[in-house]
């Protein structure tokens, strides 16, 4: 619907706002800070309109041994 659309565009527009002031943004921002639950969605859509945005994958090592990855997103060059 016509309302959904509007919903995506905002919340793509305050995701790259975000990463312009912040440098880069992770599920865990997108979540905590804007309050978007699908950002790798919202960026598919970022890259669709031509924004170069580009992801990193970090991981570590947790205190218990366990391992964490998560994506972080950036602006990159234009192709």
């Amino acid at each position: 619907n016509g309302g959904e659309t509007v919903t995506k565009q905002n919340q793509a527009h305050k995701i790259l706002e975000y990463i312009e002031a912040h440098g880069s943004i992770t599920a865990w921002e997108a979540m905590n800070v804007l309050g978007i639950m699908r950002l790798a969605a919202r960026i598919a859509d970022l890259k669709a309109e031509g924004i170069p945005i580009v992801t990193i994958l970090r991981h570590k090592v947790n205190d218990d041994g366990s391992y964490t990855r998560w994506a972080e997103y950036r602006m990159g060059e234009a192709a």
